[in-house]
C-alpha cells in the first residue's frame, strides 16, 4: 500500500475547513495509508492516535485544556514558528520507518514551510501543495516579507498545487509555480446539511434563542476576525426593521469589540452572539434562521456558504476570493441560474437592502434557493472531491519527478 505523510499545523479536535477536508478526503480514500504531523497544543491529547484513515503524530509545546485563543497566546504561539523545522525532522524520522512515496502540505504557510524543507532533503519524494487560504494575499504576503524567497520556494518546488479555488489558483502562479495545477474545492457533506428536524426540535431552538413568531434571523458561522466583517451587519440593523436579529456562530479576537459596537449602536438586544457550535449542530441553528450572510473581505472559498446552501437557506456574500466559483447574482451573473445575492464590501446599507430582497420577494427567493441546492449537490460532494483527490494522488505517486 502506497505511503503519503500529510503536514497540517492543526487537526481534530482544532478543526476549521482545512482539517475538515483533509479527514473527508482520507476517509473515503482507501488504497493509501496516510500519516500525518500536527501541532500538539494540550496535553491532554494524546502524541499519537488513529483518527480515520490517519495516523496522527502531534508534537510541540502543550498547555493543559487549552482553548483556540490559546493558540496565538505565548508559550502556545511559538509552536507555529517552530513547526516547519520541527515537522520536517519528524518527518524525516518517520521517512526511515516508512518510506513515503510523496508529502501533502495543507496550505502555503507553516506546513508548507515544513514539506518545503522536507523536499529540499528528500528531493525524490514528490510533494502536493493545497490551497486553503481564506486570508488576503496582500496580508499573507506581509507576514512572509522577510522570508519572502522561502516562502515562493514552497509554491516552486512542489511537484503537484492543488487549489480549492480559481483565486487561489491565480495566486500559485503568480508565485512562480509552472508545474500542473488543478481547482479542486473542498465540499459539503450534503447529507448532513440538508437533514429534517421536527417542528417540536425547531421549535425548541426558537424558544431558547427568544425568536418570535415574527422575528426574521439573520446568520453568519464564521471566526470574528477582521475579514470576516460581521462589524458590518451589525451596522447593517440600523437600515432593518426592529424585527431582524443577527445570531452569531463562531468566536474569535474580535468578539469583545463587537459586541461594543452593538452596544454603541442600540442593537445589541437585535445581536445574539451564541458562541461555537459544533459542526453536527450547526445544520438545525440554519433551519431556523432566514438568510445566511458573511461579507466577507476575503475568502479563499467559502465552505460556510455552501453549506448555507445545503441547509436551503439563501446567501448575501460578497465577490471576492473564490466565491464568484459558486455564487451567481441575478444581476451580475444574467447568464446563470441565480444562486445568491453580493453585496459590496464595507457597504451596511447596501447589506440591508439584500437582505430586504429576500425578506420581501418569496419567488426570488424560492428560485435562488433552489438553484444553489442543486449546484451544491452536483459540483460540491465529498465523494466526488475525494475521487478528484484520489486521481491526484495517483498522478503523483506514479509519475515522480524531483
Amino acid at each position: 500500500m502506497k505511503k503519503v505523510l500529510i503536514f497540517s499545523i492543526a487537526y481534530p479536535p482544532f478543526v476549521g475547513g482545512a482539517e475538515l477536508a483533509i479527514k473527508e478526503i482520507t476517509d473515503r480514500i482507501n488504497d493509501i495509508r496516510f500519516d500525518l504531523i500536527t501541532l500538539r497544543f494540550d496535553s491532554s491529547l494524546p502524541k499519537f492516535e488513529k483518527i480515520g484513515n490517519i495516523d496522527v503524530y502531534r508534537i510541540g509545546f502543550t498547555k493543559k485544556n487549552s482553548a483556540m485563543a490559546d493558540l496565538v497566546k505565548w508559550p502556545l504561539k511559538i509552536n507555529k514558528l517552530l513547526f516547519p523545522f520541527t515537522a520536517c525532522f519528524k518527518a524525516s524520522r518517520l521517512n526511515h520507518q516508512n518510506k513515503y512515496d510523496a508529502t501533502w502540505a495543507m496550505m502555503a504557510a507553516y506546513a508548507g514551510f515544513a514539506a518545503m524543507f522536507f523536499k529540499l532533503t528528500h528531493p525524490k519524494v514528490p510533494y502536493l501543495l493545497t490551497l486553503q487560504e481564506g486570508d488576503p494575499i496582500e496580508y499573507i504576503l506581509n507576514k512572509v516579507k522577510l522570508v519572502r524567497p522561502f516562502f515562493r520556494m514552497i509554491f516552486t518546488k512542489a511537484n503537484f498545487i492543488q487549489a480549492i479555488s480559481n483565486y487561489l489558483a491565480d495566486w500559485a502562479r503568480a508565485r512562480g509555480f509552472k508545474g500542473e495545477l488543478e481547482v479542486v474545492p473542498n465540499a459539503v457533506a450534503v447529507a448532513h446539511f440538508s437533514q429534517k428536524y421536527s417542528e417540536q426540535e425547531q421549535t425548541d431552538l426558537k424558544q431558547k434563542l427568544n425568536k418570535a413568531p415574527d422575528d426574521k434571523f439573520v446568520i453568519t458561522t464564521s471566526r470574528l476576525v477582521k475579514k470576516n466583517a460581521a462589524d458590518d451587519v451589525i451596522k447593517s440593523l440600523l437600515f432593518l426593521p426592529n424585527n431582524v436579529k443577527f445570531l452569531i456562530l463562531g468566536v474569535g479576537p474580535d468578539e469583545a469589540a463587537l459586541k461594543n459596537l452593538a452596544r454603541e449602536l442600540n442593537v445589541a438586544k437585535r445581536v445574539i452572539f451564541y458562541g461555537q457550535v459544533d459542526h453536527k449542530d450547526m445544520p438545525l441553528f440554519l433551519k431556523i434562521s432566514d438568510v445566511f450572510i458573511r461579507p466577507s473581505l476575503s475568502e479563499g472559498l467559502g465552505n460556510s456558504f455552501l453549506e448555507a446552501m445545503a441547509a436551503k437557506i439563501p446567501v448575501i456574500a460578497t465577490p471576492v476570493g473564490g466565491i464568484p466559483d459558486f455564487l451567481f447574482d441575478p444581476e451580475k451573473n444574467p447568464d446563470r441560474p441565480p444562486t445568491g445575492l453580493f453585496c459590496n464590501a464595507r457597504d451596511p446599507q447596501g447589506i440591508a437592502e439584500k437582505i430586504k430582497i429576500f425578506l420581501e420577494n418569496n419567488n426570488l427567493r424560492q428560485k435562488i434557493i433552489v438553484n444553489a441546492r442543486e449546484l451544491v449537490v452536483k459540483n460540491y460532494d465529498w465523494q466526488l472531491i475525494a475521487e478528484k483527490m484520489g486521481r491526484i494522488f495517483e498522478k503523483l505517486i506514479y509519475n515522480k519527478k524531483s
